[in-house]
């Protein structure tokens, strides 16, 4: 009987050190991955006023329906372009204009650009972030001889983690366009 009354009583108080209670507050979640339904690449030929854009538009963003358009990057073979970013959420009215928000947050944020063969094209920086660590929505690709490849754009969203490599961080986007440089 004594024994069965100490495991009671052990139990009880067991169990008062353990109750759970409800603080009350609300959980925020904060930095969320951007809703961006509209992706263009403006090209501008080095030494000219030639711009040429090209864009990727998903009405509802990853997943759900397929992609309204998904234009195929051509480029002239051993040239130097200034590459500019635009995102858009055009979910909401007016559309709402990512590449602003992207900029104010740049220590949070850094686009990867991966030509497939990487002798296709290669990318370098034009903007850093208050931490010296490459941004990526402005830089010079530079072409090189005739081909058909991929390249892959990413936008890694690093809150408190970017580190001026890809690794940390989720993907605001990832989108792999058809190169052609012809």
């Amino acid at each position: 009987m004594t024994r069965r009354i100490s495991w009671t009583l052990l139990l009880a108080v067991a169990m008062s050190f353990t109750q759970c209670k409800d603080a009350g507050d609300d959980v925020q979640i904060d930095d969320e991955n951007e809703l961006i339904t509209s992706v263009t690449l403006k090209f501008t030929e080095e030494g000219t006023t030639n711009t040429t854009s090209f864009s990727y538009k998903d009405a509802d963003g990853d997943g759900g329906n397929a992609p309204t358009r998904f234009d195929t990057i051509a480029l002239k073979p051993n040239k130097t372009y200034t590459l500019a970013i635009e995102l858009l959420d055009e979910s909401k009215t007016p559309a709402s204009n990512i590449t602003e928000e992207v900029a104010e947050e740049s220590d949070e944020h850094l686009f990867v650009y991966t030509p497939t063969p990487s002798t296709l094209l290669t990318y370098t920086y034009g903007d850093k972030d208050i931490n010296n660590y490459v941004i990526g929505l402005t830089g010079k690709a530079v072409t090189t001889a005739v081909g058909t490849g991929k390249l892959r754009v990413q936008l890694r969203h690093q809150p408190e983690s970017k580190n001026g490599t890809p690794s940390p961080g989720s993907d605001d986007v990832s989108l792999e366009f058809t190169l052609k440089v012809q």
